[in-house]
């Protein structure tokens, strides 16, 4: 396999200080504790007191006392968040844990529990693990396509994140950028620009994710059947879906196609539910090369290796890459 850079290390050189690392979703946290780069220890998984800010600090206080040990007071507890962090002030919103939204998550939990805290969203630490433990490994530029539910992305170089403005960087998922129309089998099909949560409208996120392959499903063919049923049927080669999954990926493999260009990946993990389907995944991965100004002799768009613990893997490489900034 061609590989674009040569491989590179991201750990500090000497022994390293323990990581807490706790992926904190709208239901459930997952802890850990990374000994040294490229080691994690699941310990526990508790309820995310979502709506509740101080109930949130005392049981990430309580997850760290039963399992540090001697010498970890002053170890960083790295978090990976349903939500964004601005990494100018680092300020958080979230709408599955409403109580981090508009706190300084990092800076008000360090006064809580007397450590380094830092924070990064769950799809930015999925790229940071894919681009230092996964399919992104010995990659300059990792550019990470989180497909589920809806669309969102990452963007890694040397392995380290790049988190420009307003912490969206990477978010691929908006931005009226959609096509309007797609020729198929002769015929132009013309598709409307469906409203976007973001306050846009034609954005990747209305038709890109798993609830986005329904909408145009249905637009298309006028009815219900869930993502889930749409690739099955795709797969078993049934008509209808067939027309749905075909239109998907042209209307798709165009902005991720633009986002390689744009920032120069040589390869692109793709996170999130859509990713457990390799034909869609191989098949947006060969639409999207046909469109690319590079060319590669290596697979582009193919699953993250991290799909199960890429939250709490990305959450221990940006606590072990801060601790040796001195951060």
């Amino acid at each position: 396999m061609s590989i674009a850079a040569t491989p590179r290390t991201t750990g500090p050189v000497g022994p390293a200080r323990p990581v807490f690392c706790v992926d904190i979703g709208g239901s459930f946290m997952k802890f850990a504790v990374s000994p040294a780069p490229g080691a994690l220890v699941p310990l526990e998984k508790v309820a995310t007191p979502a709506a509740d800010w101080h109930e949130l600090g005392a049981s990430l206080s309580a997850l760290i006392q039963r399992n540090a040990q001697s010498g970890d007071a002053a170890s960083p507890l790295a978090l990976s968040i349903a939500g964004l962090i601005d990494p100018r002030n680092g300020l958080a919103t979230s709408a599955n844990i409403p109580c981090i939204t508009g706190r300084r998550i990092g800076n008000e939990l360090s006064a809580i529990l007397g450590r380094p805290v830092l924070a990064a969203n769950d799809a930015d630490c999925l790229t940071l693990a894919e681009a230092n433990e996964g399919v992104g490994r010995g990659h300059s530029v990792v550019f990470c396509a989180i497909m589920g539910t809806g669309i969102g992305g990452g963007l890694a170089i040397d392995g380290r994140l790049v988190r420009g403005a307003g912490g969206v960087t990477g978010e691929w998922g908006h931005g009226p950028i959609l096509n309007t129309s797609v020729k198929l089998d002769g015929e132009t099909l013309h598709i409307p620009r469906f409203f976007c949560g973001c306050g846009q409208s034609g954005c990747v996120d209305t038709i890109g994710g798993a609830r986005g392959i329904e909408r145009l499903h249905h637009f298309l063919h006028g009815c219900e059947e869930t993502s889930y049923r749409i690739l099955e049927d795709w797969q078993a080669d049934e008509a209808r879906a067939a027309r749905t999954v075909a239109v998907y990926l042209e209307l798709i493999a165009d902005p991720l196609a633009l986002s390689v260009n744009v920032t120069g990946a040589s390869i692109v993990p793709v996170g999130g539910g859509l990713a457990s389907v390799t034909p869609l995944i191989d098949a947006l991965d060969r639409a999207v090369r046909k469109r690319i100004l590079n060319r590669f002799d290596h697979p582009l768009v193919t699953p993250a290796l991290r799909q199960e613990d890429g939250g709490l893997v990305g959450a221990a490489v940006l606590g072990h890459q801060s601790a040796v900034q001195g951060h």
